[in-house]
């Protein structure tokens, strides 16, 4: 028996609200479980488990939609900047195995540091900047 798929089965609804835009390869709505003011998400319409195994073609329509999601999260938003992001795998801490891409602004305040960004998925590595204070001819990118 097939495993239901979130992504596949909500792009058939026509009453999702949660909807930005479309090409024609790629969807965009906004996170059901948003972590902060227009949080979304990037699908692509066919069932693809991974990001490697999207075509050229597939590539660029997703790069394309990105760029038009991100100037509608501009005008209706004002983030002050962005995390985009895609759990590869399992042990990456992808529980939907459907290829989906986040795009999460972000804002001034949001968090108290957030200096390191995505490197925070592994907390006791993301803040380097101590070890690059240490290195020899590298301590000048510490600041």
């Amino acid at each position: 028996m097939k495993k239901p798929c979130f992504f596949c089965d909500i792009q058939e609804q026509k009453d999702d609200d949660k909807r930005i835009m479309e090409n024609e390869h790629f969807f965009a709505r906004y996170d059901d479980f948003a972590i902060s003011p227009g949080h979304c998400e990037i699908i692509p319409k066919e069932h693809h488990p991974s990001f490697f195994d999207l075509t050229p073609e597939q590539l660029t329509a997703c790069y394309a939609l990105i760029k038009e999601t991100q100037a509608i999260l501009e005008e209706e938003f004002h983030p002050d900047g962005y995390n985009i992001g895609i759990n590869e795998g399992e042990a990456a801490g992808r529980t939907q195995h459907h290829l989906h891409i986040h795009i999460i602004p972000r804002y001034v305040g949001d968090v108290e540091n957030p200096r390191g960004g995505v490197r925070h998925i592994i907390p006791k590595k993301a803040d380097y900047i101590p070890e690059l204070k240490k290195m020899k001819g590298r301590e000048k990118y510490a600041d």
